[in-house]
């Protein structure tokens, strides 16, 4: 196919993700509203895991290829991309601190992804040598660190269930029933849409020239988590500021619980020992990155240079500073 041909079907599988992921910060809202869950909660674990569904799609096909070095940096370079979007996130709202306002409830999320992150970390420069049957301990370890994390939050949002069924449900809302059909269909187009986005991604990657880490990083990280762009986006548009930053560190959280996971389908041995060391500074951009969002979240910061929040400033330097790093460096093909 020519580069103009491959563009275009980018472009087109894109658009329909867009909808898609529209219609997910919708019908999830219903859902947070008819079952008394909340948006924060509903955020954190329901639609994280599912606007993560492109980052688990694309890191199975790339294993399936043999590209595992596409597979890590699609999900660690996913970590970076969302505190990206935090920082553009609140400076969407120039009139009143967002993070700030929800600053306590998303403490608890955002403290969980930095140690999750800072677990991998750790695995992949610890290396060890240990197995149950073809999947790592370690493997093993970070799903049930996801698991307890995502008990510890569901525990935690039941203190806050008592503000929440106070709220009145605004008049013509739905049933749930009909929320969790349209949350169901909305992510299983993204199931079918995704690896045509993703097929398309890398056509072009391979067009370009560039590594396998660095695209993996920057362009499929880019293209997996556009999900996670427009559905929190759209989140704030409806006023759903709690799902919407509970959608971005949730999906770290869920990015993370992939990695593992990946290790079920690599049949030939640790995911995780296979996973190139250069992978360590992509890793731990991820965790400075999602470490100042949490900060920023709970400082008192109101310093602005031009309309621009200093914290918000701060992850987007951080950002595109580590994505200049990693190609400076030329981090393994």
């Amino acid at each position: 196919m020519t580069m103009v041909t491959v563009w275009l079907l980018f472009l087109v599988s894109a658009g329909f993700i867009v909808v898609a992921a529209i219609q997910l910060a919708k019908y999830g809202d219903i859902i947070a509203l008819r079952t008394g869950l909340g948006g924060m909660f509903v955020g954190v674990i329901l639609m994280a895991a599912a606007t993560s569904l492109p980052e688990v799609l694309t890191t199975i096909s790339s294993i399936n290829q043999g590209v595992l070095n596409l597979a890590a940096g699609n999900l660690l370079g996913s970590n970076m991309f969302n505190m990206f979007l935090l920082a553009i996130l609140d400076m969407t709202h120039r009139k009143e601190r967002l993070l700030r306002k929800a600053a306590l409830k998303h403490a608890l999320s955002g403290s969980l992804a930095v140690f999750l992150i800072g677990l991998v970390v750790f695995f992949v420069m610890a290396d060890i040598q240990a197995s149950v049957g073809w999947i790592g301990l370690d493997s093993l370890f970070i799903i049930l660190a996801y698991v307890i994390a995502m008990r510890l939050i569901q525990k935690n949002n039941q203190f806050s269930a008592s503000a929440v069924s106070n709220f009145e449900i605004p008049k013509g809302t739905p049933s749930l029933g009909r929320g969790l059909m349209g949350f169901g269909i909305a992510a299983l187009a993204l199931v079918f849409i995704t690896p045509v986005m993703v097929r398309n991604s890398a056509a072009i990657a391979e067009l370009t020239g560039l590594g396998t880490t660095f695209i993996g990083t920057t362009l499929v990280a880019l293209v997996t988590s556009l999900p996670e762009l427009v559905t929190t986006l759209a989140a704030v548009r409806l006023g759903a500021n709690d799902m919407a930053i509970g959608n971005l560190f949730g999906s770290n959280l869920f990015n993370i619980f992939a990695l593992g996971l990946t290790d079920i389908f690599y049949l030939e041995g640790r995911f995780i020992g296979m996973i190139d060391p250069g992978f360590l500074l992509i890793g731990m951009l991820g965790l400075i990155m999602t470490s100042m969002g949490l900060i920023g979240n709970l400082a008192r910061l109101e310093r602005r240079i031009l309309f621009i929040e200093i914290d918000s400033l701060a992850l987007i330097c951080v950002y595109f500073g580590g994505l200049w790093l990693l190609l400076s460096r030329g981090v393994a093909p």
